[in-house]
């Protein structure tokens, strides 16, 4: 809801597509800057704790945007300054929350249905939240999605309280943040899995994701609509962004996900292009769909395969790292796409983003074959791969035998 919402302010104040790409990076900037650090302080720390405390400052921030809009008082630069101790606020909270779901976990075969899951209960709210804030936008304006927001925090806040988590053993307590900043860029970038999934993340981000900055500039110029539309707009992308999570969870295993990437990727690169030419309210909602469900796709697949094979006292720097390729890539992504947008519209903008999320998809699949030899000895470590485990083990009894 209050994504939505301050889209639709921020356009309705200024006018201005640069400016609702300046908003969007200047929520997201503190995430490429300082997430490898946050990410440092989410292994050390309690999570839980950190949680509680990220939300309740999520809270303040969202009651001071809404008293601001409520007395009429707001104006662009405060929409700025806000956005960016959301960010900050953001930089902490996501890795933090990204690790914390494993530890809630007991079984780790059931960490990509636990994740999807995750996923579909997030883009449930994507897709009532939009259509509820733009029928609040017309009717009693902006302010009153800021407050309905922050009042829900009281929610998640008691939730988190009522959670009851084992201890766990913190991590690096002893040693110095740049070398453990220094570990953790060296396992991100030394291992060629996780490079490539951080890097494809990194690419849809800067040149797909901005689109959610344009959507006001479509609603109301190019398909002449109102908040409404924009609303319906951005539900039908969490429609299919729920369709995208619920395939997610009814996967069994995480076997099959490195072709799944690529392909969600192609899908969510397409809907955009078609949805670029489409000046049919009725069209542009069905291909939102499409969209929604390849852009939610790809990140919990991603999501699933990085929480598989990465090494529990690095996760919280690689999922710091996971962060900054999905969030803090995306503020430049905005920046570029509400500057381009200005010049050569929003709708060829669209397009090219959609063309070079295709682009990079076909890239990673010239990479599977080296990449699977690489994962293959970490699935039949973790017994994701239970049948070649067992001809290993049958293979050394074997030889154990010709020994004796």
């Amino acid at each position: 809801m209050t994504r939505v919402a301050t889209g639709w302010l921020v356009y309705r104040l200024t006018n201005s597509a640069f400016l609702l790409g300046l908003v969007g990076f200047s929520s997201q900037i503190p995430m490429f800057v300082l997430a490898p650090f946050a990410g440092v302080l989410v292994d050390r720390w309690n999570r839980h704790r950190v949680l509680v405390i990220t939300q309740t400052l999520a809270m303040l921030q969202s009651l001071a945007l809404a008293a601001l809009a409520l007395t009429g008082i707001i104006r662009i630069w405060h929409i700025i300054l806000l956005s960016v101790f959301q960010g900050l606020i953001n930089t902490v909270d996501t890795p933090a929350r990204q690790s914390f779901v494993v530890e809630m976990i007991e079984d780790r075969r059931d960490l990509s249905n636990a994740i999807a899951l995750n996923s579909s209960m997030f883009n449930g709210a994507r897709l009532i939240g939009p259509s509820i804030a733009g029928l609040l936008i017309a009717w009693v304006g902006e302010g009153y999605c800021f407050l309905v927001d922050g009042i829900s925090y009281i929610a998640v806040i008691a939730a988190l309280f009522a959670m009851r988590i084992g201890p766990r053993s913190a991590n690096g307590k002893n040693s110095r943040m740049m070398q453990e900043l220094k570990e953790g860029l060296g396992y991100v970038f030394g291992f060629m899995p996780i490079r490539a999934i951080l890097l494809m993340i990194a690419l849809v981000s800067l040149v797909g994701f901005p689109y959610t900055i344009l959507m006001p500039v479509f609603a109301r110029d190019i398909l002449h609509g109102g908040p409404n539309a924009l609303g319906f707009l951005m539900a039908a992308t969490g429609m299919g962004a729920l369709v995208g999570a619920l395939f997610m969870a009814s996967r069994k295993s995480v076997l099959g996900l490195g072709r799944v990437l690529p392909s969600a990727t192609i899908v969510f690169g397409a809907g955009l292009i078609a949805f670029s030419f489409s000046r049919e309210f009725w069209l542009s909602l069905f291909l939102m769909l499409f969209t929604g469900a390849g852009m939610m796709t790809q990140m919990a697949t991603a999501n699933t395969l990085l929480q598989t094979i990465t090494d529990d006292d690095k996760r919280g720097r690689v999922m710091s790292f996971y962060s900054m390729a999905f969030m803090g890539i995306a503020p430049f992504g905005s920046l570029v796409a509400g500057s381009v947008a200005s010049t050569i519209g929003a709708p060829l903008t669209l397009m090219m983003g959609g063309g070079l999320c295709i682009l990079g998809a076909v890239i990673f699949i010239s990479s599977l074959p080296a990449l699977r030899k690489l994962l293959r000895p970490i699935y039949v470590r973790m017994g994701i791969l239970p049948e070649i485990t067992a001809g290993i083990q049958s293979a050394t009894r074997l030889t154990s035998l010709e020994d004796t």
